[in-house]
C-alpha cells in the first residue's frame, strides 16, 4: 500500500525568511518544501507571484512538532 503524504502551508513570506525557517525545521528533523511562484514563473518565461509570496510546506503529520518552532520564529 502506498503512503500518502499531504502537505500543508505553514508560512508565507520572503525567500530569506522562508529559508531561515526551513533551516530551523531541518535542525528539528522536519523536512519541508518551498514553493516559489515568482522564481517558477521567471524560469518558465512568464511572471507570477510576488517577492513575499514564497510558501513553506511541511507534511501534515509534522504540523504539531513544527508549531513551537513556528511560534518562536514569528516573535
Amino acid at each position: 500500500m502506498k503512503e500518502h503524504n499531504n502537505y500543508t502551508t505553514i508560512y508565507t513570506g520572503s525567500e530569506i525568511l522562508v529559508t531561515r525557517l526551513q533551516y530551523l525545521l531541518k535542525e528539528a528533523g522536519i523536512l519541508s518544501i518551498v514553493k516559489n511562484a515568482l522564481n517558477s514563473g521567471r524560469l518558465a518565461g512568464f511572471g507570477g507571484g510576488t517577492l513575499n509570496s514564497v510558501q513553506l510546506k511541511i507534511k501534515e503529520n509534522d504540523f504539531n512538532r513544527a508549531q513551537s518552532i513556528l511560534q518562536e520564529f514569528s516573535k
